[in-house]
């Protein structure tokens, strides 16, 4: 079946469907990883988004379902050069085709994807429609694309309401890094009839569980399973709460730390959450924040954000650690950053940039046990590199146990 993707500018890719049969109007942006394809899908930040995967082959390990980052796909769509159909893994347990399916997510394969990337790169992020209706009437199209927002995407993706993540008690506990609730083979039947709530959880392993005994509270704006994952494996136990949470209520609950997670669309929209926020940040308890919500911290602070011109999404983005000069591989996914020129500088001063473009990737909060980053230190998908950040949230609560001993 032809499918069509039309772009806000007039540009039409003619190119292959797959995966759900239907229409979607969407804000088309591209992602550079090579590999990751499924936790690309099942991250809550791409919510309003349709994916452009960069690299030509995409699908040949198949969907193994416990590499999941959330409950479900977000993107409205996924544009690639070439759909593999029979995927080749001992892990896999359906195909992306299927995966795409059940989840009601639409493709289009078989454009030059190389193309649109360097299309968007010279024009910016657009919006644009997928479609498989032959008989399209472009200037009937081009309003509705340039009407189209992403709205306010963070009460979609956040959880209804919050749980507990129990830390991993012995470096005996078995299960993969890449999630603490995670699938199994056999939950593939539940997965198909679409509950998702009867998988099996488990702890994940690292080499130390320096957070034993600590409780960490993680506002969840949209995030990625292995954050909380990376916090339990470490041996905190971690109370997920829904991002509509009044801050009196996190903060009445005596955590240890706060985390605040990655999630999608405009930060600014996020007003009453931003709120919230400043009432945790004028508290003492430390807080790590990763990629909206750092983004969040800083406008609870009185800085700014903008929109990037096409955002950085990828697992190979190098960031400079400004206080050691050292440069680490991470991965991203955002298309808004703070602009460092607004922040006061008695309240917060930059740790990390983009090697790139220059573009903020981090805070130190000053006289505050806080500090926050733009990328994404649990990755799935991407390096390793920046992971220690988890283990020093973990000592900047040691120390401050102990500073008020």
């Amino acid at each position: 079946m032809k499918a069509f993707l039309i772009l806000e500018d007039g540009t039409v890719f003619e190119g292959r469907h797959f995966g759900a049969v239907r229409d979607v109007v969407s804000e088309i942006v591209f992602n550079t990883s090579m590999a990751g394809y499924l936790e690309v899908l099942t991250d809550p930040s791409y919510a309003g988004q349709a994916v452009c995967m960069t690299y030509p082959l995409i699908g040949n390990y198949g969907v193994c379902l416990e590499d999941m980052e959330s409950e479900r796909p977000w993107p409205d769509a996924l544009i690639v050069r070439e759909a593999a159909r029979v995927p080749s893994n001992f892990r896999c347990d359906l195909s992306l085709q299927k995966f795409m399916e059940q989840y009601g997510v639409p493709g289009i394969e078989g454009i030059d994807t190389r193309a649109l990337t360097k299309l968007l790169r010279e024009k910016g992020t657009m919006n644009g429609m997928l479609t498989t209706n032959e008989a399209y009437v472009l200037d009937e199209i081009l309003p509705q694309l340039h009407a189209y927002t992403c709205g306010k995407v963070v009460e979609k993706v956040t959880c209804k309401e919050k749980y507990v993540l129990p830390g991993a008690r012995s470096l005996e506990d078995n299960g993969p890094v890449s999630g603490s609730s995670v699938f199994r083979r056999e939950d593939y039947e539940a997965a198909k009839a679409g509950d998702l709530s009867k998988r099996e959880k488990r702890p994940s392993l690292v080499r130390e569980l320096n957070g034993s005994g600590l409780r960490i509270a993680l506002l969840d704006v949209g995030a990625k399973r292995n954050i909380g994952a990376s916090l339990a494996a470490r041996g905190c136990e971690v109370t997920v709460y829904p991002a509509t949470t009044p801050a009196g209520e996190i903060l009445a609950a005596q955590p240890d730390g706060i985390m605040l997670s990655n999630g999608p669309g405009d930060p600014k929209e996020c007003g009453s959450i931003i709120q919230e926020i400043r009432k945790l940040y004028d508290s003492e308890v430390p807080i790590f924040a990763i990629c909206l919500g750092h983004q969040l911290m800083a406008l609870a602070t009185g800085a700014d954000t903008y929109k990037l011109k096409y955002g950085h999404r990828g697992g190979n983005h190098p960031v400079k650690d400004l206080a050691t000069g050292r440069v680490y591989i991470s991965s991203q996914n955002h298309g808004y950053a703070v602009d460092p020129k607004t922040l006061d500088p008695e309240i917060a001063e930059e740790a990390f940039v983009n090697v790139n473009d220059g573009t903020n990737e981090g805070l130190r909060y000053k006289g505050k046990n806080i500090f926050t980053v733009q990328f994404h230190p649990e990755a799935c998908p991407g390096p390793q590199d920046s992971g220690y950040l988890f283990d020093r949230f973990i000592e900047n609560i040691r120390t401050g146990q102990t500073n008020r001993a």
